[in-house]
């Protein structure tokens, strides 16, 4: 069996996950990235890597004080449903503690997937308005179907 392994985005990596978080986008399920958008952001992206292949992404994304996002998720499709998905989310939420943030949330269309990791349901309204700035770009606003969903964290 083929061991993987998680670890913070590279410079060399940014091409990678631009195409697998756009081969969701282009099926409407999540929000494409433009390489400006993940150079600026790459800091916040987690990859999981296995046979020097980018098979898995997902980022924290700061918002507020005591608020991140977890976004852009993506994993290859051939790797799907061997627990990549939710090693990612919990290395981010890992991430998360050692920064003091108190409270995440991710719009998604995975209910049931980030209920079993502990995040709850909510209504969008609940979010502050300064998360709706990716939303304006989303080909779905304002008739989103995304789940917002948040997690408090432990202190």
């Amino acid at each position: 069996m083929t061991t993987h392994s998680i670890r913070k985005a590279k410079l060399a990596d940014v091409t990678h996950v631009q195409a697998l978080i756009n081969s969701y986008a282009s099926g409407n399920k999540m929000l494409p990235r433009s390489l400006h958008d993940i150079y600026e952001c790459l800091r916040d992206f987690h990859v999981c890597v296995e046979d020097e292949r980018i098979i898995g992404v997902c980022a924290l994304h700061i918002t507020w004080d005591n608020l991140a996002e977890i976004r852009s998720l993506a994993v290859a499709e051939d790797r799907q449903r061997h627990g990549i998905g939710s090693e990612l989310v919990l290395r981010c939420l890992e991430e998360a503690a050692d920064l003091g943030l108190t409270s995440i949330f991710t719009l998604t269309y995975s209910r049931e997937f980030f209920a079993k990791l502990g995040f709850l349901e909510v209504d969008k309204a609940m979010l502050p308005h300064k998360v709706w700035a990716d939303c304006i770009r989303c080909p779905q606003f304002p008739n989103c179907s995304e789940t917002a969903m948040t997690l408090e964290m432990r202190k």
